[in-house]
């Protein structure tokens, strides 16, 4: 990839997702490509009335300390090659749109649903099946350590066309 290639990467605060940033920060690396870590919110639901606290919470700024988190808690310091993105709107919305003009999106298997004992999470799922470039999902039980060059340890990698493989090893 040349130094113009983008990579994106969806940022929950789950341990999937650090493995997520993990994996793209170090493909980063390894191709000179620029990073955009992304996190989305949304306001809660409510059915049958206003929550009283909706206004007293900056959603934006919890969002914003959980990708900064995510990026301490993933060994790198987050350098001038990556733009942190937080964004109001559902993750699979927001992460479908960034994937446009992107060379290669970034995801968990698993956020913070409440189905643990699925392989994909909703998020990777839509993700994989809408976005406007390769998905690779990285896996749930990702090692913790950064993974050495090329033994990325990514299970999933949907979209890719055969020649852009040969330029992600």
């Amino acid at each position: 990839m040349s130094t113009s290639a983008r990579i994106v990467v969806g940022v929950d605060g789950s341990p999937a997702s650090t493995a997520a940033l993990r994996w793209a920060a170090r493909q980063a690396e390894l191709t000179g490509s620029r990073l955009e870590a992304v996190t989305a919110w949304e306001r809660p639901a409510t059915y049958g009335g206003e929550l009283l606290w909706v206004d007293d919470v900056d959603w934006a700024a919890m969002a914003d300390a959980t990708l900064e988190a995510a990026i301490g808690e993933s060994g790198d310091d987050g350098s001038d090659t990556w733009r942190r993105v937080v964004t109001e709107g559902h993750p699979s919305r927001v992460l479908v749109q960034a994937s446009v003009g992107a060379d290669l999106l970034v995801v968990g298997s698993r956020g913070h649903g409440g189905f643990a004992a699925l392989l994909l999470g909703s998020v990777s799922e839509h993700v994989v099946a809408h976005a406007a470039c390769p998905v690779l999902v990285v896996p749930h039980a990702q090692q913790t350590s950064p993974p050495a060059a090329g033994a990325h340890g990514a299970s999933v990698l949907h979209g890719a066309r055969p020649d852009a493989l040969a330029q992600l090893a």
